[in-house]
């Protein structure tokens, strides 16, 4: 089984975390810049987070066989900081980088009008680096956030295809399912989704354009839950292709469409055969 996790923050884990994962599947990750636990106080601690995030961690996760990939961003709790807004200037040295896959996370924590500036801002951004996007629906008033987003994203002039609306739930999926934007949904102990729910949703709405992520980080987590749910899944009567194709294909084709993608070094027991799909489209 190969598991590629389009969501996981690394920087928050242990190395134990990159064996566990590389002996359980998972062959390749992203990184989406976020929110470390506290306030940054001024744009410097971005400069050394965006650098850590590729530089470093890609370097430690290949000592485990597992290839790492980064979307960078001003993330939308910090957006609400006025200390943090020179970051939007930082951000197109970053978003040039080979291993910038996205830009993200972008969207909303309290739907201020600041989140709204900075939001349109950065999906401007991913329109002229051509870049896919990767979208944080917030915790709170998540169908209210879900609607917001999707309307943000019409008006910025990025194709849906090229859009991950992220941390969907049974109340938000049927709001995103036919906008073309592909769904992602965060197996998270307690505040988001559990195996079963997932697999639920699956069968009800299908495989196609359905990114499932592990969003661990320094909170409650556990990196392992994607192959929870392929295991899930499997008990649930799906095929292996069908497992692959969500847990190693979809993610592919998603960042596939950044130009960047590069899974030559994943650690998959043979050769890599997604690679004509790494220009793709949605």
């Amino acid at each position: 089984m190969r598991i590629f996790d389009p969501h996981i923050h690394m920087t928050s884990r242990t190395t134990d975390d990159y064996e566990r994962m590389a002996a359980a599947g998972v062959r390749a990750v992203v990184e989406p810049a976020f929110w470390l636990g506290q306030p940054r106080t001024n744009a410097g601690a971005f400069t050394d987070y965006f650098d850590s995030l590729v530089g470093w961690e890609p370097f430690r996760a290949s000592q485990f066989g597992v290839r790492h990939h980064a979307t960078i961003a001003l993330n939308p709790k910090e957006a609400n900081d006025p200390r943090c807004r020179e970051v939007l200037g930082l951000l197109p040295r970053y978003l040039e980088k080979d291993g910038v896959v996205a830009v993200g996370e972008v969207g909303y924590d309290s739907m201020t009008p600041e989140e709204d500036e900075v939001f349109a801002a950065q999906l401007a951004l991913a329109v002229d680096h051509e870049l896919p996007a990767l979208v944080h629906t917030p915790h709170r008033d998540k169908a209210r956030g879900t609607e917001r987003s999707l309307a943000v994203v019409a008006e910025s002039g990025l194709e849906p295809g090229r859009v991950a609306i992220d941390h969907l739930n049974e109340v938000t999926v049927k709001l995103v399912r036919d906008t073309g934007c592909w769904l992602g949904f965060s197996i998270y102990p307690d505040t988001k989704m559990s195996p079963p729910r997932m697999v639920r949703i699956l069968q009800e709405y299908g495989l196609e354009r359905m990114l499932v992520n592990s969003a661990a980080d320094w909170g409650r987590s556990d990196p392992l839950l994607t192959r929870e749910t392929a295991d899930a899944m499997l008990a649930a009567g799906f095929t292996e292709d069908d497992v692959d194709l969500v847990l190693w294909r979809n993610p592919v084709e998603f960042y596939s469409q950044s130009g960047r993608l590069d899974l030559s070094s994943a650690s998959s027991g043979g050769t890599f055969e997604g690679n004509s799909i790494l220009r793709g489209g949605s």
